[in-house]
């Protein structure tokens, strides 16, 4: 209420707000809980997120700051590690495995990977009401549906399930490929590698895949038409082909 007020003076007589301590509190609060939901670990350019606080609410601007918005940010990524420290504290999963303070032995510091800049969801609790051992035995019906024909929905299903669980046994085992195979056939499925990029990084993978590739394109060609030996041969018997079908679509 009381930033609304100083916002509509402001767009007036260009008024700035000395915020409260309980008042920046609250919105850095509101900020860092933002921040937290996709990135555990955000980037200084990440908490320049301040910058777009003051755009929308000019009142808060600094004075004296050539940026308008320096002290936020410096306030933001202090407010950042401290929410990290309470969720560690509630026992949040992937903040504990990367702070390495999980009970047990995880093997050296280095081994525990911190999730790369799309990882959403790189290391999730268990669902409310789900435990290691009820995703387990989940696991094994999961087994027996991939015996079966016309299932992939019932198998998409169970594998959104037993998400948490397959990334728990991924940094907490540390599992051979060979070994996660068998006992995830269901992932090395062309379908499920696709739903499973999505489950970790919110992002389709074809799609994206796709568009990443048609931006490349000029650039990959010039690379093959430029390989030399037998694979120089069967490239340009497939680029050849190419050029024929656009041909043919251009008349």
């Amino acid at each position: 209420m009381q930033l609304q007020k100083v916002q509509l003076a402001c767009q007036t007589d260009r008024t700035l707000l000395s915020p409260s301590v309980k008042l920046k509190s609250d919105i850095l609060d509101a900020l860092a809980s933002e921040i937290i939901k996709y990135k555990a670990y955000p980037s200084s350019a990440d908490c320049d997120v301040a910058a777009a606080l003051v755009r929308k609410h000019r009142c808060l601007r600094e004075k004296g700051s050539v940026s308008g918005y320096y002290g936020w940010k410096i306030s933001l990524k202090y407010k950042t590690e401290n929410y990290r420290t309470k969720l560690m504290n509630i026992g949040c999963s992937e903040l504990n495995i990367i702070s390495h303070k999980r009970k047990g032995s995880m093997g050296s510091h280095n081994q525990v990977k911190r999730p790369r800049k799309a990882e959403v969801n790189y290391y999730p609790d268990y669902p409310l009401g789900e435990t290691k051992d009820t995703l387990e035995k989940q696991r094994i019906a999961l087994l027996s549906e991939m015996t079966k024909r016309n299932n992939k929905q019932v198998i998409k299903a169970q594998m959104d399930r037993t998400f948490a669980h397959r990334r728990h046994e991924v940094f907490e085992d540390l599992p051979f490929i060979l070994e996660f195979k068998k006992r995830w056939p269901a992932l090395f499925t062309e379908r499920e590698v696709s739903a499973e990029f999505s489950r970790i990084t919110t992002v389709p993978l074809v799609s994206k895949f796709m568009g990443q590739l048609d931006q490349f394109s000029a650039q990959l060609l010039k690379i093959f038409k430029k390989k030399g030996g037998t694979g120089a041969q069967k490239i340009t018997s497939i680029l050849s082909v190419m050029d024929q079908n656009a041909t043919r679509k251009k008349t």
